[in-house]
């Protein structure tokens, strides 16, 4: 049986001139590639397993993140059932000159593990350990009887 910490992922970027709309600002599609490859690495520690995204069920874009900003993207994964984990991501920004992070968008991605056969395989339990994995891991449940997945 795993811990969440177990499969953490942190990735950084920086937002180069090509990742931006004409105003400088990173574009969501760009942001959703990174936010991706972040949870499948986190998913993928997980089952140890090639894992494909199955849903999204929600992105939030709070904020803008702007050309020359300094981007984390933090992959949890909140809850594994027989093929499929849940995993939180949160993405932080900062401008080089100020060390302050903001948060800038959150999202929920379902990964499913697939065997070397390509079909979906039974994934490591998981233990949650702290109050906010605990309760993260109880809402899982419910939104995965929400979106049907």
């Amino acid at each position: 049986m795993k811990t969440p910490e177990d499969s953490v992922v942190i990735m950084t970027e920086i937002v180069y001139p090509n990742d931006t709309n004409p105003m400088g600002i990173l574009q969501g599609g760009k942001l959703m590639h990174w936010m991706d490859t972040a949870s499948a690495i986190c998913a993928q520690t997980h089952s140890e397993n090639i894992s494909v995204t199955a849903s999204i069920d929600r992105v939030a874009f709070k904020k803008p993140i702007y050309l020359g900003d300094i981007v984390t993207i933090k992959a949890k994964i909140t809850r594994a059932f027989e093929t499929s984990m849940e995993i939180y991501i949160e993405v932080k920004a900062r401008t080089v000159k100020k060390a302050e992070n903001i948060l800038t968008n959150t999202a929920y991605f379902t990964f499913v593990a697939l065997s070397d056969n390509k079909k979906p395989t039974k994934v490591p339990a998981l233990k949650p350990v702290s109050d906010i994995e605990i309760e993260e891991y109880k809402n899982a449940l419910k939104r995965k009887t929400f979106s049907h997945i």
